[in-house]
């Protein structure tokens, strides 16, 4: 069976990106139009599908790290920020953006929250978690668009024959 691990990112997240665009859960906000998807960039997307491209990537990331938070993926989203005479620093992505398509994602069922533990506060019990990761649902999601792929796949790289 072919696996997401299997597929190169490239092919992988159009591919995975159409399949969730069809899904009702997942769905751009009005207010994406208008928004940078980092504090580095100067403009906002170009491309229309733009959001569920950016929902692939963020489910195949939460596959492939475990669990994962917010900041995490917007660090890995994020760009270098340019200082003028000072030397570059690392610059971090909309973490808006990043949150409201884990919460998407979570809805409909293909990410979950990971509890750690639950501590004692002032407000009574409350849960701590240790990030998201992929349910069931999400692995399959993520098998199937792979296993779109493996045919084209083959084609770029023979190399993957073997696998």
């Amino acid at each position: 069976m072919t696996t997401y691990y299997d597929i190169p990112a490239d092919m992988l997240i159009p591919a995975l990106a159409e399949k969730l665009s069809e899904m009702k859960d997942i769905s751009q906000p009005d207010w994406s139009n208008f928004v940078k998807t980092g504090a580095d960039r100067e403009r906002p997307p170009t491309q229309s599908n733009w959001w569920s491209i950016r929902a692939a990537s963020v489910l195949r990331k939460v596959a492939k790290q475990g669990p994962v938070g917010v900041t995490s993926l917007a660090q890995d989203y994020g760009k270098s920020v340019n200082n003028g005479a000072s030397p570059n620093t690392p610059g971090v992505a909309s973490r808006h953006i990043v949150r409201t398509v884990l919460q998407q994602l979570e809805s409909a069922g293909l990410v979950e929250l990971v509890a750690t533990k639950e501590i004692e506060s002032a407000d009574g019990k409350q849960q701590l978690y240790s990030g998201r990761r992929i349910t069931s649902t999400g692995q399959k999601l993520l098998d199937e668009a792979a296993h779109s792929c493996r045919d084209m796949a083959n084609d770029m790289y023979p190399g993957l024959a073997k696998y």
